[in-house]
């Protein structure tokens, strides 16, 4: 596959690139106490990604999401792969305020994330729906079935099929789904679960993420759509990419692929 060729795909897929303090890192299950650099240079990550074919980005900022707010540093760096990459990105990390989306809205983020805030906050998910739409996305954290909260440190007992059902009621538009004991492992997708939070929201779409090993994890993703889970559009992956488990070019044209 040519390195500089985009499909359209039937899974939109999401290269992911993880900062802390500057950063590309990965963690594994969401433990700040379990991380590994990759690059000291995001910025070369996401250009390798999109020369690879990316359509997407999707940028986690981890000290923001611990910290309730965007970190300044990492928050420089965003701004210079928005400039220099020019490839819609999808943003998580802090964004625990109006003043927060607002923020990366304006410096060019095409898509926020939002957890801990709309678990914790039902008018400040209303807001955030109605001034954002389709430019904020729900990120549904899963440990043991609940609803995890504060970077992944605090857990809920929320369980994740009501917690979406309960955003869909008040405005939300699309979903990311992560079941953190996957996260990093390389242990594939949990895809039980995954089509359980898809069939609580039948005419939203759902994008996975954790656990992604193999192109067979994007094939059983594949089957999902055409079987129980058609609002199924999209998945991150970040770990099998960095230990090339997987390529992104071959990620790519697999998810480009007929059933």
């Amino acid at each position: 596959m040519d390195s500089k060729v985009r499909s359209t795909p039937l899974l939109t897929v999401y290269p992911a690139i993880d900062i802390k303090s500057g950063q590309c890192v990965r963690l594994v299950q969401g433990r700040f106490d379990k991380v590994t650099t990759y690059s000291t240079d995001p910025l070369q990550i996401a250009r390798r990604w999109r020369d690879e074919g990316a359509g997407w980005l999707h940028v986690v900022d981890l000290d923001g999401a611990r910290l309730g707010v965007p970190d300044a540093r990492n928050l420089e760096i965003v701004r210079e792969i928005i400039a220099d990459i020019r490839l819609p990105i999808q943003y998580g990390g802090g964004v625990r305020s109006l003043q927060s989306a607002e923020l990366l809205t304006g410096i060019g983020i095409s898509r926020i994330v939002a957890g801990t805030a709309v678990a914790r906050d039902a008018a400040l998910a209303v807001e955030l729906f109605k001034r954002f739409g389709e430019r904020i996305a729900v990120g549904v954290d899963s440990r043991d079935g609940v609803v995890a909260v504060d970077g992944w440190q605090q857990s809920t007992l929320e369980p994740a099929e009501r917690f979406v059902a309960r955003m869909a009621e008040l405005g939300a538009r699309r979903f990311i789904f992560t079941d953190i004991a996957r996260d990093g492992m390389l242990i594939g997708i949990n895809t039980v679960a995954l089509a359980q939070v898809a069939a609580a929201v039948p005419m939203l779409p759902v994008i996975a993420s954790g656990g992604v090993t193999s192109l067979g994890d994007i094939d059983s993703l594949k089957k999902l759509r055409s079987t129980t889970s058609p609002n199924i559009e999209g998945v991150i992956i970040g770990k099998a990419l960095y230990t090339a488990a997987v390529s992104l070019p071959d990620v790519l044209l697999r998810a480009a692929a007929a059933q």
